[in-house]
């Protein structure tokens, strides 16, 4: 009995530290404005200080999406990388933008992630029933990653934890830790969820994994969820970035960091890979519908795209878009070396885009730093849209710069831009697209300085290219966001 009674009452402590645990992480507070993450990463010891830095909120190009159009209650919802007011520890918000009205209300901070890396933002879905799920990824296996769920459709005030499991073999383990994450959603089908994992575990007869494993999981229900599978896993990782095509298939395009004897092989990231799935991850094919066996291993496969690890050059994908015909874009940047600065530039700004027959990669414009992140956007029409910060900023060779829309009739043979931010004070960094995406809310994105700590204020323009800046301090419930005036 004695024995029983002491069983009984570890269950329950254990339980009472789960739902402490759960109350502690879980806020559902409403924030008093929209302030965003600053972040630096690797110091350079130079004028520019870090490797990359500035207004991080919805870093980085493998996180997505960020924001959601929904067309039953007209609002685009988004999320991002808060700060507490002093900018010290990285929180988890979550807001809309209603379009009838053109107000946004405060931002819920759904948790405080207990850190100040940007690599743990979040990102978001919604699904069929209009539930909106936030996906809180980690950075390697530093931090725990967290699942949670609006208690209502279409509603931000509130959210629950999921205890999400994942299988592993026969078992099931709680599904806690996930990096890099992308989400896309299909309605019947549940989730697919691209990502990467930091293990070294060593399977017999496959070879010993490497630092960053390119993956991919899919749940039905955003609680139980299968087992990885590997994408990729050759010499030290991959960063990939994915894309969706209407619900007929999902891509990833990726690179691969080359081993460098006494180096972080990351730095050297190069080549450019394609692959996608019409069945929900059952089969993978490449571009030309060739079957790809899974995981790839070696250097040169089916889904090589461009070789550019024998020019020395490195690359930087930035999105992965579809055309009209269900064909992929990639844009990405390729540079000379990894540090910031002129010496390793250009920093060449391309599209790859696949005619049904062969890769056709084309300059866009160059930019400043090798971190200047932007988003592309292929319309019903085919006129293709980048927004992305290609003019430089106040500090220049830093992250960001200034907001470019860029303009193509063409498939990417000639380009149009027009400037949407001058002046400024800090400067603007990854601007990303929302899914189902709004003339209204076209992209999302931060500002920060880039050679020190900083505020960091929120943006989103509109197809047209208009300007709007979150409110820095909400007076009311509910308030208009602040248009950027233009230059004359």
């Amino acid at each position: 009995m004695k024995n029983i009674l002491t069983y009984i009452f570890v269950i329950s402590l254990f339980t009472i530290s789960a739902v402490t645990a759960q109350q502690i992480l879980t806020l559902n507070k409403a924030d008093n404005g929209y302030r965003g993450i600053w972040y630096s990463n690797q110091p350079s010891n130079d004028e520019y200080v870090y490797k990359y830095s500035g207004g991080l909120g919805t870093y980085p190009a493998n996180h997505y999406p960020f924001s959601v159009y929904a067309k039953e209650v007209n609002k685009t919802f988004f999320c991002y990388g808060g700060a507490d007011e002093a900018g010290k520890t990285l929180l988890h918000m979550v807001s809309y933008f209603d379009h009838k009205t053109g107000k946004v209300p405060r931002p819920t901070i759904v948790l405080d992630k207990k850190t100040d890396n940007a690599h743990d933002n979040p990102v978001m879905n919604i699904d069929a029933e209009g539930y909106i799920w936030i996906f809180s990824t980690a950075h390697g296996t530093n931090t725990p990653s967290y699942i949670h769920k609006s208690l209502k459709p279409y509603d931000v005030s509130a959210f629950e934890q999921i205890m999400a499991k994942r299988k592993t073999g026969e078992n099931s383990v709680p599904l806690d830790n996930f990096s890099y994450l992308q989400s896309w959603y299909q309605a019947g089908k549940g989730f697919l969820n691209l990502f990467t994992h930091y293990d070294r575990n060593v399977i017999p007869g496959q070879p010993k994994k490497p630092r960053r494993t390119i993956s991919f999981f899919t749940s039905k229900d955003g609680v139980h969820y299968s087992e990885w599978q590997d994408l990729a896993m050759i010499e030290e990782g991959h960063y990939q970035t994915s894309g969706s095509y209407k619900d007929k298939k999902i891509g990833s395009a990726f690179n691969f960091h080359p081993i460098k004897m006494g180096e972080n092989g990351l730095n050297y990231r190069t080549n450019l890979y394609y692959m996608e799935t019409q069945d929900f991850g059952k089969t993978w094919q490449s571009v030309s519908a060739d079957t790809i066996k899974l995981p790839l291993v070696s250097v040169n496969n089916k889904a090589l795209v461009k070789e550019y690890k024998s020019q020395g050059l490195n690359v930087y994908i930035n999105d992965l878009a579809y055309d009209k015909a269900g064909r992929p874009v990639i844009l990405f940047i390729t540079s000379k070396g990894y540090q910031a600065g002129p010496e390793e530039g250009p920093r060449q700004w391309h599209t790859a885009r696949y005619d049904g027959h062969t890769w056709i990669i084309q300059p866009v414009t160059t930019s400043d730093n090798n971190y200047d992140m932007g988003s592309l956007e292929i319309d019903k029409k085919g006129i293709w849209r980048i927004v992305g910060p290609t003019v430089p900023g106040p500090q220049k060779f830093n992250t960001g710069g200034e907001m470019v829309l860029w303009t193509s009739k063409n498939q990417g043979k000639t380009w149009q831009s027009e400037q949407l931010t001058f002046n400024s004070v800090y400067n603007h960094s990854y601007a990303r697209k929302p899914v189902h995406v709004h003339d209204d809310f076209f992209a999302f994105w931060a500002d920060g300085d880039g050679r020190k700590k900083s505020e960091s204020r929120l943006y989103f323009c509109d197809k047209k290219g208009n300007v709007f800046m979150l409110p820095k301090v909400m007076k009311a419930n509910f308030e208009k966001p602040l248009k950027i005036k233009k230059m004359n």
